[in-house]
């Protein structure tokens, strides 16, 4: 079956499995909350069926994503779906922090990690620090971000990185310029 992944790979079908099993539920448990029966989110997962814009706005707000992450499916071409991300055709992800704009840079969430493209607005920041299950590693492309992790603040500039294995953190952009990010995450959080 591995031969038939990369065509595959950039459906709605197979995103929504991936977010399922990144929260570690079952088809069971995700209907369950859906209202739906366990038939109706298999087929849906194996691309069988299409659900509604109302589905999708139901199944964003369980997975606590922004709704825009489930569309933007065909707007690959052919040759390149699951394997190329073109700049114009990235998708917003994450949640609403005021301040940070996360656009997702793998061509789907069904990869053993995500990469993250992260805009830090000028003098943003979050007040409560973040805990997750995950490995995390991020570059500073440009700008300076502050990361605290597990209580201790570092200033990262253009060129240095950081690994977060599990720890609290979180991100202070205390500058006028705005800080970019790449950030990869393992297992996908979105």
């Amino acid at each position: 079956m591995h031969h038939e992944l990369p065509q595959m790979s950039h459906t709605l079908g197979a995103d929504l499995r991936a977010l399922r099993r990144a929260r570690g539920l079952t088809l069971a448990q995700t209907a369950q909350a859906l209202g739906r029966s366990v038939g109706w989110l298999s087929q849906v997962e194996r691309d069988k069926s299409d659900p509604s814009i109302t589905d999708l706005r139901q199944i964003a707000a369980h997975f606590d994503v922004p709704v825009s992450i489930l569309f933007r499916h065909e707007s690959a071409p052919a040759a390149e779906a699951g394997y190329i991300v073109r700049a114009s055709a990235r998708r917003p992800i994450g949640s609403s922090v005021a301040g940070l704009v996360e656009e997702l840079l793998s061509p789907d969430l069904t990869d053993d990690f995500e990469v993250v493209h992260s805009t830090f607005q000028p003098h943003s920041r979050i007040k409560e620090p973040v805990s997750r299950p995950t490995q995390e590693v991020g570059y500073v492309i440009s700008g300076a971000l502050e990361i605290e992790i597990d209580g201790t603040a570092h200033m990262l500039c253009a060129g240095d990185s950081f690994r977060i294995r599990g720890e609290s953190f979180r991100w202070a952009n205390p500058t006028p310029d705005p800080a970019v990010a790449i950030w990869v995450i393992a297992p996908p959080v979105y």
